[in-house]
């Protein structure tokens, strides 16, 4: 009689079954029967589900794929490459987090309960490479990282390194194409002997240029215009009178070429604008008789303009020359210009100039009082401007303007008329042409005010026009 050994499968003989047959009765031997049948299917049906009660036992050296190469097994990949399956022919397990490559066939084993994964038969009987396969996936763009190995990963930057290095050689080759280098531009600067001038160096140039007589006539006129622009500046103004420049400048409006007295005085009156050192070295040279000679004398209207502007810049914030200008007649001078044909566009300017100067001191005496404004406060006491315009009849010259049609010099008449009032108000009130005047624009600009406020315009230029007459005319009644 055999004995059965754990680890050992259970073959019962025919000799045992027949000493055993013989032993029992015929009930009994049906039922060990069943029994032995039942146990028989017991240890076959346990030995497909665990591998150590097998009857049989594959090696893995029996286990290979067509091409006769062993599958990749899971000691043979590549560390960094452990979340990628790489499949095979053959139906392998997947672990879990595993990535399993599009197209792959992948199944549940309902015996073992796992997740298995093989590569698909293709058409030809043959599937691709493992370095094939790798190659298609970096052709494409796959959103899915856990299907990438590192050395993937690693190409595919590698290959983006190339590009942006490319394209940023590309540019700095267009670039290059554009500019050039400084060094480049250093080296033809000093083959030119190239060299910055100051506006000093300039200034003396321009000067000798104004004062040579080999220059000829638009040589001098040219170099006149050029200073103009530079001693709009105080800086540049101070040194031009440093280097004798004004004095040249002044002489100049003693010349019979009108073109050179007319540019002359342009220059004069850049160099004075807000500077009151070349103000006083002006008018201690004579500039003030000379540009009033040039503006009482039969002179081209562009000369007269430019004369005009330099009387006006010596005056503007000078109490000494306003001084000098009343006493040597320089109202009576602008007042002639109302007579003259063809000096139209000069009146306006003559009216600006005065209201200008009426205004400054009016500001300067209502403002506050400080130890350094009192002996300015007292210089401009000692300017009797106002009572020198009312003898000399601008009150009636003043209103005459208003009939011009643009609206820019209404503006500056209307606001001489309103400086005026209190000299002027019973002139003005005898001037039925005046009452006239007004009654016509305050009609045209309530039109036009009325015209801006329904266009948004609640405080338009119009607006105010029709303000200051309606002022006046409340003032003469």
């Amino acid at each position: 009689m055999e004995t059965w050994e754990p680890g050992r499968p259970w073959l019962l003989t025919a000799g045992a079954m027949s000493h055993w047959a013989g032993l029992l009765s015929t009930a009994a031997r049906v039922n060990l029967l069943v029994l032995l049948v039942s146990v028989l299917f017991s240890w076959s049906s346990l030995s497909d589900r665990v591998p150590e009660f097998a009857l049989t036992k594959i090696e893995e050296s029996d286990i290979k794929d067509d091409s006769g190469n062993e599958p990749v097994t899971e000691d043979d990949a590549d560390p960094e490459d452990l979340e990628v399956f790489y499949p095979t022919h053959q139906w392998q397990t997947l672990r879990p987090g595993q990535a399993v490559p599009a197209g792959s066939h992948v199944r549940l084993n309902l015996q073992t309960g796992e997740r298995e994964a093989k590569l698909p038969d293709s058409e030809n009987g043959r599937s691709d490479t493992r370095e094939e396969r790798r190659r298609k996936r970096l052709g494409k763009v796959d959103v899915d990282a856990n299907s990438f190995t590192s050395q993937e990963l690693k190409e595919a930057l590698a290959k983006m390194k190339e590009s942006e290095k490319a394209e940023r050689k590309a540019q700095e080759e267009e670039v290059r194409k554009k500019f050039r280098p400084i060094e480049q531009l250093k080296e033809e600067f000093e083959k030119l002997n190239m060299k910055m001038e100051t506006d000093y160096e300039i200034m003396v140039k321009l000067i000798s240029k104004f004062n040579s007589s080999a220059s000829t006539l638009d040589e001098k006129v040219a170099a006149l215009y050029d200073l103009e622009y530079y001693v709009h500046q105080v800086d540049n103004a101070k040194d031009f009178l440093s280097m004798g420049g004004l004095r040249l400048v002044i002489e100049g409006l003693n010349s019979s070429e009108a073109a050179l007295k007319e540019h002359a005085a342009f220059v004069l009156g850049a160099a004075l604008s807000s500077n009151p050192k070349v103000q006083i070295e002006a008018i201690e040279g004579g500039a003030l008789q000379k540009l009033l000679v040039i503006l009482a004398t039969e002179q081209p209207l562009a000369v007269r303009k430019k004369a005009l502007f330099a009387l006006s810049s010596m005056l503007r914030h000078f109490p000494y020359a306003q001084q000098q200008f009343l006493k040597l007649g320089g109202l009576q001078v602008l007042r002639s210009l109302f007579r003259q044909k063809g000096m139209e566009t000069l009146h306006v300017r003559v009216v600006t100039l005065l209201y200008d100067l009426i205004m400054e001191k009016m500001l300067l005496e209502d403002s506050q009082h400080g130890e350094q404004m009192e002996e300015k406060i007292q210089q401009y006491r000692e300017v009797r401007l106002v009572p020198a315009v009312v003898e000399q009849d601008w009150c009636a010259v003043a209103p005459n303007l208003l009939a011009m049609p643009e609206h820019d010099t209404r503006e500056k008449v209307l606001k001489l008329v309103g400086v005026l009032m209190a000299f002027c108000r019973e002139h003005y009130r005898g001037d039925p042409a005046l009452g006239t005047t007004l009654g016509l624009l305050r009609s045209e600009y309530e039109e036009l005010a009325a015209e801006e406020q329904r266009e948004g315009d609640k405080d338009g230029y119009f607006r105010e026009l029709l303000g200051s007459i309606n002022t006046i005319i409340q003032e003469l009644r």
